[in-house]
């Protein structure tokens, strides 16, 4: 994106920076942060939804039958590790003015360890396990240090435009992922290689993909925080239970910290077992599975960009609500589906609501969370959605496995964490949750 001319300064992107941003930002730095999003999507879409997962189970680890099992256990512990250390990183990302250089940190991570599992042969469980724990573990981690930029560059009445705006560009990003891998997938097949080939080249390219896409945010985006002098991984631990044991005085948004978890053990769910269900069900095969995700995708580029807009415009919490309602509509017609195609009316529907209820949880954190703290309270957010990103596969596999392999039910099971999520969202108030949030940050006992 380039510079805004002269006239332009006096025209729309004017009115966009005064409008829209905070001062001093320019709509190039927007772009580079939303380009973020761009970048770290393909990790999601091909590891964890679309291709990885899959060959994992069936070749990996030899479609043994702790195999899914040994998937949603590992996601687990990545996710576990990020809830332990999220808040004490945004603490200390806070103190000392550092979400930029922890950005390169966990981006240098998850590409590097997102190519390491190009040596993911069959068989070798350790180092596919391990890789995918800590190539999971950066990208969390990544994903909410750069929310924890938002508040710094668009104003509140704006933050759920603008990160609509980079989730919908996530999604595109995603589809390029998905897209290259799917052009080189087919290539080799042509070729006559099987799974074990192709699917660790798949790896690289994503790993690259991420690398190049991401150089826009670490050499464009500023670093707006001061550095607090003094301050230690110590003090940041005793700021971490210090704000946990005020956040009683923030009762929106510990609210909706709880909501979080409650639809986006949902969300979760749908995002790492999508590929299962529609095997297991409907007996998509790889080509169709990943055709699937990548129209999945667009219509979830929509979704978010659309409903940025949308929350804005009749508030955060209605907004909210009514992606959970469309979760919960999406969960009935694919349970009650008697072929694909209804299931294909679901699966895009999932994908509207998912690119929604994501960008506009983002945009109610950074609204509800005290100016000065964002990177801390991102931090909380980012634990909010790594409990339920445990919890939500994890209920999927056990009604799985009580319900003796029934994908149906399992999913109806899961699907009751939307309606939990919505009859929690009813006691939220954003106004009076931003209001509460400005009173603490300036209280002098915080």
């Amino acid at each position: 994106m380039t510079h805004p001319s002269t006239r332009l300064r006096t025209g729309p992107s004017a009115r966009l920076r005064t409008g829209l941003l905070q001062p001093g930002v320019r709509r190039r730095e927007v772009w580079a942060w939303a380009m973020y999003d761009f970048a770290n999507s393909g990790y999601t879409t091909v590891v964890i939804t679309a291709v990885f997962s899959a060959y994992f189970v069936a070749v990996v680890a030899g479609n043994a039958e702790w195999a899914t099992f040994a998937w949603t256990l590992a996601l687990s512990v990545s996710y576990a590790l990020v809830m332990l250390t999220a808040p004490l990183i945004g603490a200390w990302a806070d103190a000392h003015a550092s979400k930029k250089k922890l950005l390169w940190l966990t981006t240098l991570g998850c590409v590097g360890f997102t190519a390491l599992l190009v040596f993911a042969a069959p068989g070798a469980l350790v180092l596919a396990i391990s890789a995918l724990v800590l190539s999971n573990y950066f990208f969390g981690t990544g994903e909410n240090l750069i929310a924890a930029f938002l508040p710094e560059l668009a104003r509140p009445r704006a933050l759920g435009r603008v990160s609509g705006w980079g989730w919908s560009l996530g999604y595109v990003g995603g589809l390029m992922s998905l897209g290259v891998s799917l052009a080189y997938i087919s290539w080799a097949q042509g070729q006559g290689q099987g799974a074990a080939e192709f699917v660790p080249v798949a790896m690289l390219i994503t790993a690259g993909i991420f690398a190049l896409a991401s150089l826009p945010t670490l050499l464009m985006l500023r670093e707006r925080a001061v550095p607090q002098p003094g301050q230690t991984a110590r003090s940041a631990w005793v700021q971490v239970r210090h704000t946990l044991s005020h956040l009683e005085r923030l009762p929106d948004l510990k609210r909706f910290l709880i909501c979080t978890v409650l639809y986006q053990a949902g969300t979760q769910a749908v995002i790492t077992l999508a590929a299962i269900y529609a095997s297991q069900v409907f007996h998509f095969d790889t080509q169709r599975t990943i055709m699937l995700v990548l129209l999945v995708n667009i219509t979830a580029a929509f979704g978010a960009f659309l409903f940025g807009h949308v929350q804005d415009r009749i508030g955060h919490v209605r907004s909210i609500a009514l992606t959970l309602l469309g979760w919960i509509v999406m969960v009935g017609l694919a349970w009650a589906a008697p072929d694909e195609r209804m299931f294909w009316v679901a699966a895009n529907l999932a994908g509207l609501c998912m690119g929604a209820s994501q960008s506009a949880g983002r945009a109610m954190v950074g609204l509800l969370a005290p100016p000065a703290q964002q990177g801390e309270f991102f931090g909380l957010w980012g634990l909010a959605v790594k409990l339920a990103s445990i919890v939500g596969p994890l209920t999927y596999g056990a009604a799985s496995w009580v319900t003796q392999g029934d994908h149906r039910q399992s999913l109806l099971i899961t699907g009751s964490y939307f309606v939990a999520g919505l009859w929690v969202l009813r006691g939220v108030q954003a106004a009076r949750g931003h209001r509460a949030a400005r009173r603490f940050a300036r209280s002098a006992n915080y």
